[in-house]
């Protein structure tokens, strides 16, 4: 590994530190902690301004280089039927959990938590079915890239690249003049990542500080079986999936994915790391088509932590204000926050809105009860947002191997370290060109072994 790698180890060194000292500075000076909120957003709102392009890059390049565009059918419609499944085996979960939990008994509802309660309600009940829906248009072919909507950046990339396999022959010029685009966008990307230690010293500092322990003491019980809860169904649904399906182990490709991991930890945002998944999952060995198709997808319809915290916090609240639901009006109640819930992935705070906004128009004697979660909705939304990139990374490798996408040889070169990732590039500049790639190891390596 070249030594301009080798610096962005320390880089990640440099955030864990940051880490550790914003929640010192988070429980020693509350106020100092809150006053330092706007350098985590403001390296966050520097990720999300180039999702857009490097989402368009990566789907045209993939869509446009496929002879045959029922390939690219076929790959979105198995990513939304395995999303649709998914789902639904995280809301089981949930709800076998929270029912057998019962985590809210005991709390008491304050006129703040009330205020706080009918604010997010507010934020939840802008949208509904049919404004999502139509929001994937655009205004304009360029409003995708300029209001930051991931589903609508989709759409364009998707019509441009179909019109590019249309053209045939003449696309070319089009296709290695993006290339280069995505180039330079991700040597930005890769500039933007050194500001991540000043990005999570201020997020972790002002959540902390905002927060304390006294929420995180009283509302314990339902932190704890909502982290359990995402474990367990990460671990004993989705990491013995993998290894049947792809023959990759779970822990091979978490450690794989570390920094991004930690990433979305310090920012309690899984949309900034939704770039470096991209780059990540090309150089596993996931073709460009199935990688541009279920990652930007996945990442609005494969919300997996959030259908389990949508679940847990519905019952939590019932159970707190002491009205729970029947199993019927549990059922027809989260089906519909999981529906509202879509595009909302990476956004903070997006879980609660939809939970207050879904209560609202189903059962509006509940709302009150959303203030009790107010306080440590932020310590749930790291959960959330790991949950939903573990799950949309494990959903790409899969689909890629069920279309026969997925390269495991290149795989178990990625996951043993002999092909490591380009951290300065973030990109398989080697792939450009007549490098021959390393031999493949054998298929029983230790990297590639079950969890």
């Amino acid at each position: 590994m070249s030594a301009a790698r080798d610096k962005t180890h320390y880089l990640y060194i440099a955030v864990i530190a940051a880490v550790v000292l914003g929640i010192a500075i988070g429980f020693a000076a509350p106020d100092v902690g809150i006053a330092l909120k706007p350098l985590g957003t403001a390296f966050v709102a520097l990720i999300k301004m180039m999702i857009s392009p490097i989402i368009f890059c990566t789907i045209v390049l993939g869509v446009g280089s496929v002879t045959k565009a029922a390939k690219v059918g076929r790959v979105g419609g198995l990513a939304l039927g395995y999303f649709i499944a998914m789902s639904t085996v995280a809301l089981g979960i949930g709800l076998l959990v929270g029912n057998l939990v019962d985590p809210g008994q005991g709390l008491q509802l304050t006129d703040e938590l009330r205020k706080a309660a009918e604010a997010e309600a507010a934020k939840g009940g802008e949208t509904d079915t049919v404004t999502f829906l139509l929001g994937i248009i655009p205004t304009t072919l360029v409003s995708a890239f300029t209001e930051g909507q991931v589903l609508q950046t989709l759409l364009v990339a998707l019509l441009t690249g179909f019109a590019l396999q249309a053209m045939g022959e003449r696309a070319k010029p089009i296709l290695n003049g993006i290339t280069h685009i995505q180039r330079l966008v991700f040597r930005i990307l890769a500039m933007i990542m050194w500001a991540a230690p000043v990005g999570a010293f201020g997020a972790i500092a002002a959540v902390v500080g905002a927060t304390g322990m006294d929420a995180l003491r009283s509302l314990g019980v339902i932190m704890l079986a909502f982290y359990l809860t995402c474990v367990l169904f990460v671990f004993v649904i989705l990491g013995p999936m993998l290894w049947l399906v792809a023959r990759v182990g779970l822990f091979s490709l978490f450690r794989y994915l570390g920094r991004e991991f930690l990433l979305i930890l310090s920012t309690s945002s899984s949309e900034s790391a939704l770039p470096r998944l991209i780059a990540k999952m090309e150089h596993l060995g996931v073709s460009k088509p199935v990688v541009g198709i279920t990652v930007p997808t996945g990442y609005s319809f494969n919300l997996d932590g959030t259908a389990i915290y949508l679940t847990m916090a519905t019952l939590f609240v019932a159970s707190a204000t002491g009205a729970p639901l029947a199993f019927g009006e549990q059922i027809s109640l989260l089906v519909f926050m999981m529906i509202a819930s879509k595009g909302a992935a990476g956004v903070t705070g997006a879980g609660l809105a939809t939970l207050a906004g879904g209560l609202q128009s189903h059962r509006p004697d509940l709302v009150d009860g959303v203030g009790l979660i107010v306080g440590i909705d932020r310590f749930m939304s790291e959960a959330r947002a790991l949950t939903n990139f573990a799950g949309n990374a494990i959903a790409t490798v899969l689909i890629g191997t069920w279309t026969g996408e997925f390269d495991r040889e290149r795989a178990t070169e990625v996951l043993t370290g002999k092909a490591p990732f380009d951290e300065t590039t973030l990109l398989d500049e080697d792939k450009d060109g007549d490098d021959t790639p390393p031999p493949a190891t054998r298929s029983d390596d230790p990297a590639m072994s079950p969890v």
